[in-house]
C-alpha cells in the first residue's frame, strides 16, 4: 500500500494524478496546505504501518520530522521525498530524499516532472504522449516557464484548476490521461475557460490602479492587495511596471504575502525566505506575519497608488528622438530625451540633470523609482512644446 502527501496546487495535485495513474486502488492521497504537512507526517508516523510506502512530493518537512523520517527509514519504513524547493536541498543528505531545482539540461524542475520521471525509471507507470503533455504542462506554468514562451495552455490548465474541485479536476484529468492519445481540453471547459480570461482582465484591470510602489532594502517593490488570480496579476504588473524588481501581493483574508518577478537579476525566494518562506525564483510566499505586515502594510498603506502611463498617445511616445515628457505628483515635468544613440538625460522642469543614461529604459526606470512619475497625455505634452516655441 502507498500513501501521497502532497501540496494543493496544481504541481501537488499533478502528483497525486501521476500516482493514481501508477497505482490505481494501492494508494491514498492526501492534499495538504503547507502548514498541514507536517500533522500529515506525525500522524502517519503514529498510526501507520511499516509496510505502507510514504511519498511525500512538493512539499518539505521540518527538522523534527526529518530526524522521524530518518529513524523510519532507518527502521525499515518505506519513505521517498521528491521536491524541487531551494529551501529543501538540505533533505539530499538523506537517503530517502530527492530534492532537484535544474535537472542536466538546465532545466527547472516541477514535483510532477521529478515524479513522473521517478516512477519511470522504477517501472511503475507507463510513458504516454499525453501523460508527458500534461506534465510538461504543470512543470512549465509552475517555474514560470509559460510566461517566457507565451505556453498559454500551461495558464489554462491552472486556471481551469481553481475553476473546478480538486476531486472533479483530479477524475477528468485521470480518465482523459487514459483515454486519449495527446492532451486536450473539451469544448465546455474551453467556453469556461474563456470568460475567465475575460473575468482575470478585468480584475487585473481594477488592480492596475491600486499598485502602490515601494523601497524595500536595495530593491523596489510593487504592493498590491488581492485575494485572486496571483500569478497572472503578478505577471501582469510586473510587464505594466518592469521597473519594479518584483511585486508583493498581500492576501489579508488568507493571512499570506505571495511575490512575483519577471526579472532574472532577483530571486524573490530569497525575499520570501526573509520573512520565513520559500519558493521558486520567480513565484515565492510567506505568511503574513507580524514583520512582514509591518513592512507590506503598515508602512505602505498610506502611499498613493502609481499612476498608470498614458495608453493611447500618438505624439508623446516612448523612447521618441524628440523626447518623452513625465509628470509626478507635484506636477513636476520631466523630458528624457537623445543625446545620442547610446546616451539619454533628463530635464526637470527645464533644468538638465547631472545624470545621463546608457538607454531611454534606463532613464525611465530611474525617473519611475525616484520620482513615480508617470507618462503624460498627448495634450500635455503639446502644451509643454508649445511654452517651449513662445519661450524660444
Amino acid at each position: 500500500m502507498y500513501k501521497l502527501l502532497t501540496h494543493n496546487d496544481l504541481d501537488g495535485v499533478g502528483c497525486g494524478i501521476l500516482a493514481k495513474l501508477a497505482f490505481g486502488d494501492h494508494i491514498k492521497v492526501r492534499y495538504n496546505s503547507i502548514s498541514a504537512l507536517n500533522r500529515e507526517v506525525e500522524w502517519f508516523l503514529e498510526n501507520d504501518e511499516k509496510e505502507t510506502f510514504l511519498l511525500i512530493t512538493d512539499l518539505s518537512v521540518n527538522e523534527a520530522n526529518e530526524e522521524r523520517l530518518e529513524l523510519f527509514y532507518q527502521n525499515k519504513g518505506k519513505v521517498q521525498l521528491i521536491d524541487h524547493h531551494k529551501t529543501s536541498l538540505s533533505l539530499n543528505d538523506y537517503e530517502w530524499g530527492h530534492v532537484v531545482v535544474e535537472d542536466e539540461e538546465g532545466k527547472l524542475t516541477s514535483a510532477t516532472s521529478l515524479l513522473y520521471n521517478y516512477l519511470i525509471e522504477h517501472q511503475l507507470l507507463r510513458s504516454t504522449a499525453a501523460i508527458t503533455e500534461f506534465v510538461e504542462l504543470v512543470r512549465q506554468y509552475d517555474t514560470w516557464e509559460w510566461e517566457k514562451n507565451n505556453n498559454q495552455q500551461a495558464r489554462r490548465l491552472n486556471a481551469l484548476f481553481y475553476l473546478i474541485s480538486i476531486e472533479e479536476f483530479e477524475e477528468k484529468m485521470i480518465q482523459r490521461l487514459l483515454d486519449s492519445d495527446s492532451f486536450f481540453f473539451d469544448d465546455f471547459e474551453r467556453k469556461l475557460l474563456d470568460m475567465e480570461d475575460n473575468k482575470i482582465e478585468r480584475y487585473i484591470k481594477r488592480k492596475r490602479r491600486e499598485l502602490v510602489q515601494c523601497q524595500v532594502g536595495d530593491h523596489f517593490a510593487g504592493i498590491v492587495y488581492a485575494e485572486s488570480y496571483h500569478s497572472e496579476l503578478g505577471n501582469e504588473l510586473g510587464k505594466e511596471y518592469p521597473h519594479l524588481d518584483y511585486i508583493a501581493i498581500v492576501n489579508i483574508g488568507g493571512k499570506r504575502l505571495g511575490f512575483r518577478t519577471i526579472h532574472d537579476h532577483i530571486d524573490v525566494s530569497e525575499v520570501a525566505g526573509q520573512y520565513g518562506g520559500g519558493g521558486h525564483a520567480k513565484a515565492s510566499g510567506c505568511s503574513l506575519t507580524e514583520v512582514a505586515y509591518k513592512q507590506f502594510v503598515t508602512e505602505t498603506f498610506h502611499i498613493e497608488p502609481l499612476r498608470e502611463d498614458a495608453r493611447h498617445n500618438r505624439y508623446n511616445l516612448k523612447s521618441s528622438s524628440f523626447g518623452t515628457l513625465y509628470q509626478d505628483r507635484a506636477e513636476t515635468l520631466f523630458l528624457l530625451y537623445p543625446l545620442s544613440e547610446q546616451e539619454w538625460a533628463i530635464d526637470k522642469n527645464q533644468v538638465k540633470l547631472a545624470d545621463t543614461f546608457e538607454s531611454f529604459e534606463e532613464g525611465e526606470s530611474y525617473l519611475k523609482r525616484q520620482f513615480a512619475a508617470w507618462l503624460v497625455k498627448d495634450e500635455a505634452f503639446v502644451k509643454y512644446l508649445m511654452n517651449e516655441v513662445k519661450k524660444n
